[in-house]
């Protein structure tokens, strides 16, 4: 069965680069990104390891932590992680599951057969403190990840976590956002005393709480 929106992120203990871990001890209260390579020394996601390692404060400063896997050995990401700090300009700063037995990319269903029988695609999973899913991307081989996106992704899961809104299309952070309909005007009066524009009584339009 596939993993679904709202499952708990199942849990497991692997090598990585950094040593062993327990997935859900690792995390602990923090938000989680897990994502993988469909082997180490692979092009495009040289860049990505590259761009992840660049913006790891920014995941920092949202209490995120950030986990690659690759099919290969510890040892390959190792030497990996030379050729990412060359080409890229930053050095890898992060974990990296060394999935040689295709454990944790089987239990992530990860391969994807039509596709490639043998190495994993380039899965995302977005995890809460709770240890749910709360997104899941799939991309091609070719295609790079567009991590600004992740990010935009995780300030609006964030907010919607403590706020109890949701953000509309095209939203990036400090623009308005929309009250769910499970929050009645009752309830809205006392979350949002600054008051809200009703386009619709379903669209309810209010300043960024927080900003």
């Amino acid at each position: 069965m596939s993993i679904r929106l709202g499952d708990t992120a199942p849990d497991f203990t692997a090598q990585t680069n950094e040593g062993s871990i327990n997935f859900h001890e690792w995390l602990g209260e923090s938000w989680g990104v897990l994502f993988s390579h469909p082997k180490d020394f692979t092009p495009v996601c040289t860049t990505e390891l590259g761009e992840a390692s660049r913006l790891k404060p920014e995941f920092d400063k949202r209490n995120v932590k950030i986990i690659g896997l690759s099919v290969d050995p510890a040892d390959s990401h190792n030497k990996w992680a030379e050729d990412i700090k060359e080409t890229q300009g930053h050095a890898l700063n992060f974990p990296v599951i060394a999935d040689a037995d295709k454990k944790v990319s089987d239990l992530y269903e990860m391969i994807h057969p039509n596709a490639n029988d043998t190495f994993t695609v380039r899965s995302v999973f977005v995890i809460g403190p709770d240890k749910k899913v709360k997104l899941t991307l799939t991309y091609p081989a070719s295609t790079g990840r567009n991590f600004p996106e992740i990010l935009r992704v995780i300030d609006s899961l964030q907010l919607t976590a403590k706020y109890s809104v949701a953000t509309p299309v095209n939203w990036k952070d400090g623009d308005d956002v929309i009250i769910v309909p499970a929050v009645s005007d009752e309830a809205a009066k006392e979350k949002f005393p600054g008051g809200w524009k009703t386009l619709k009584p379903y669209l309810r339009v209010v300043p960024q709480p927080g900003k």
